[in-house]
């Protein structure tokens, strides 16, 4: 114990405490959503394309396919052991988020009320078990997967909401959007190297070796995070006295207040406007964020006809530009927030903006640019790194209108939001069985187009980045009339 004490105090005389906490923040987020994607590129690897295109019906529109690459370009690829049909591959991507969807909210409160870190600890640790367990389940059944994927489902959903009450709890709010981007960009940076990898194991190890290798060395986190991140700056051992008083005079805690555990406003949080606009922000991006981030490689190699590798580095890269674009976005905003420039309103709505308004855009431009790979791969790009936005707008935002309260509102939208995850798979799956043409495929950009405008609406005119009333709430039925108040708050 003496050696990781004085390793942790030369740590942090180097680093600050509060951002070794959002590095391994990030990095568990890297984890859970490497091993969370890694099945969509393995999966192409797992299928036996071959015997399922004989299999499938032929229910093509009549709209010529895109060419394939010549042999020599593409190379030979082989089929894998697994005949799942659309639907069954729809099943099995979405049932991660029937975990997702029912973990949350009791994730959300045991974070608040008990220990954040072995919360966060859990999730990651549970997708490890699963992940390894998957190649042996795979073989039995494709419900052996189905069981893993709700497993690390379960483990995923909390993570948010976890993450959610050590930011709230570290993050000084002149710091807050950065340090919230620098957990939250973990997701893109965990995609861009999940699929990466998934994508050279599968064509040099085989698919299994994806599930083996990406979940023994999420092994190594889980005992960084034990000896490393504490709750709070209060129960920190390994950092200097000058940062801890800083954390705490800026975020006015106190060790009493820190350990004082409020009821939840139900009322009031449910009829909050800037909370209700925070939640439809929250659902309609999921839509196209689940879409880039589960059916991209199905895209590219249904439609374009990419193989494995170009698959692999076509799909992965824009999510590497959406983790740059996030930390350049959340730092300027912070900036201009800093020098009294924007108010926090303007900055989550600016940010949303960006993660709505461009993927929108280039899914409308993607619908008609038919079998153009340079145009299409173009707009995607721009598309998901656009996206990178929602980390310093609408998903920073439940800890500017009620910090005592972020796990639990975290949990909440990020249930609703959920549902998507649930019905892209099987909506895609549908859409394309038998039909995997760019006709199919507009049907899917249309409707997520819808989507993104009923976000960039509604967030527009109710979003806020005032702290609520009800977030003080303390005494039974003090929030009978926070409702009424709340009219102010609004932009």
């Amino acid at each position: 114990m003496k050696v990781v004490r004085a390793t942790g105090n030369i740590l942090w005389n180097v680093i600050p405490a509060r951002y070794i906490l959002a590095i391994l923040g990030s990095i568990g987020m890297a984890i859970v959503y490497g091993l969370k994607v890694n099945l969509s590129v393995a999966m192409v690897g797992m299928l036996n394309h071959t015997a399922l295109k004989k299999a499938t019906p032929d229910k093509l529109t009549g709209e010529p396919e895109c060419a394939d690459f010549d042999a020599q370009e593409s190379g030979v690829e082989s089929d894998g052991p697994f005949g799942w049909g659309g639907d069954v591959q729809g099943l099995i991507l979405s049932c991660y988020f029937w975990g997702y969807f029912v973990s949350q909210i009791p994730g959300g409160r045991v974070a608040e009320l008990f220990s954040a870190k072995w919360v966060m600890f859990f999730s990651v640790t549970i997708n490890v078990v699963c992940t390894l367990l998957t190649p042996p389940m795979a073989e039995l059944h494709y419900a052996g997967v189905i069981v893993m994927r709700i497993g690390e489902g379960i483990g995923g959903g909390v993570t948010f909401p976890a993450m959610h009450v050590l930011l709230s709890k570290w993050a000084p709010p002149a710091e807050r959007s950065v340090m919230a981007a620098l957990v939250y960009a973990g997701t893109s940076l965990g995609t861009v190297i999940s699929m990466l990898m998934a994508g050279g194991l599968t064509v040099a190890a085989g698919w299994a070796s994806v599930f083996y290798v990406m979940g023994g060395l999420s092994c190594i986190w889980c005992v960084l995070w034990v000896f490393l991140v504490q709750d709070s700056p209060q129960q920190q051992r390994i950092i200097t006295q000058e940062e801890r008083d800083m954390i705490v005079e800026s975020l006015g805690n106190t060790e009493e207040t820190s350990k004082k555990k409020q009821p939840v406003p139900w009322k009031s949080v449910f009829t909050s406007a800037p909370f209700l606009a925070i939640l439809v922000a929250h659902t309609c991006s999921n839509w196209g964020w689940y879409m880039l981030l589960i059916e991209l490689p199905f895209y590219m190699k249904q439609v374009l006809k990419f193989n494995m590798a170009q698959n692999t580095v076509t799909t992965a890269m824009p999510f590497l530009s959406l983790w740059l674009f996030s930390m350049i976005l959340s730092k300027t905003l912070d900036t201009l927030r800093e020098k009294g420039k924007i108010s926090t309103t303007v900055a989550r709505k600016v940010g949303t903006l960006f993660a709505s308004a461009v993927p929108a855009v280039c899914m409308l431009a993607l619908c008609f640019v038919g079998c153009s790979r340079a145009a299409a791969v173009a707009l995607m790009a721009i598309a998901v790194t656009s996206i990178g936005g929602m980390f310093c707008g609408f998903l920073s935002n439940h800890i500017d209108i009620a910090p005592n309260f972020a796990g639990t509102l975290m949990a909440i939208t990020n249930t609703v939001a959920t549902i998507p995850g649930i019905i892209v798979p099987i909506f895609v799956g549908h859409i394309t069985d038998g039909n995997q043409t760019i006709s199919a495929w507009r049907v899917i950009f249309f409707v997520t187009i819808g989507l993104y405008i009923i976000e960039i609406v509604v967030y527009t005119l109710y979003g806020s980045g005032e702290q609520q009333p009800w977030n003080n709430v303390t005494e039974e039925g003090q929030d009978r009339n926070d409702s009424k108040r709340l009219k102010t708050d609004v932009d």
